[in-house]
């Protein structure tokens, strides 16, 4: 299985502070390495993996399910935890359905949580269909490359596979679910224009989790992939300061 250019995991050793960095559904870590290299530069441990049927083909997606991709980002999280004493997690999009789950799992082991346009829902209308098309439609038309600031690319594919689409409703759910386990500090940052992820899904989040240190931060110049984007560097600088603010206490 060749893998994408810049679409591997990676990783690297620092102090005993650790960051996972979760992509989203189609995409690679790609669209999160610079984040990822900014936070390194403040020497700690980041942890980048390459979820299951990402990062290849969009067919290989299809083979896989939500446990498939949660199991890697528990696995990079267990790998953190085991040389870090405090472990935060961050995620763009879907990535960010995945930290939401690891913190209502994880519970306290997790230090503090940051989300950059996270999903939790759709208000496509071929929504209520996905059941019954994924049975007989391999795929539709990609959402990648959502970004207003030129020449950037998310390593994403440019085909939705339906059956991981499908998948990845039901992800949703469960998170929905048990939203009320997430009481870790929470840090969300929303693009004033995304055109994968609805607004509703930061809001339906931050009225429903138990976090009381919780913070948005709207991002006025940048699309949905905004690791990548004009306000990539707020990201960077918002988080870092983040981490900073609850380890110092």
């Amino acid at each position: 299985m060749s893998v994408l250019p810049h679409a591997q995991s990676w990783s690297t050793t620092g102090d005993d502070i650790g960051v996972l960095l979760l992509h989203g559904f189609t995409g690679s870590p790609k669209s999160v390495t610079p984040w990822g290299q900014s936070l390194k530069e403040r020497g700690w441990t980041i942890q980048v993996p390459r979820l299951p049927g990402h990062g290849t083909r969009w067919q290989d997606m299809n083979k896989t399910r939500w446990q498939d991709w949660y199991g890697e980002a528990e696995r990079s999280f267990d790998e953190l935890a085991g040389s870090c004493s405090t472990v935060f997690v961050m995620g763009l999009s879907m990535g960010g359905s995945l930290t939401l789950r690891l913190a209502q799992e994880r519970g306290s082991a997790i230090a503090g949580i940051v989300l950059v346009n996270p999903a939790v829902h759709s208000e496509r209308r071929d929504r209520f269909l996905l059941p019954a098309l994924q049975t007989i439609l391999p795929s539709f038309p990609g959402i990648s490359n959502d970004i207003a600031k030129p020449g950037q690319d998310e390593g994403a594919y440019d085909r939705i596979p339906l059956k991981a689409a499908h998948s990845l409703s039901k992800l949703w759910s469960i998170v929905k679910r048990d939203i009320s386990m997430v009481a870790q500090p929470l840090l969300l940052f929303r693009s004033a224009q995304d055109h994968v992820v609805e607004p509703s899904n930061a809001a339906w989040i931050l009225a429903n989790v138990s976090s009381v240190d919780l913070t948005e931060v709207i991002l006025p110049n940048s699309y949905h992939v905004a690791t990548l984007d004009h306000d990539a560097e707020q990201i960077f600088e918002g988080s870092a300061t983040f981490v900073n603010r609850i380890i110092t206490g």
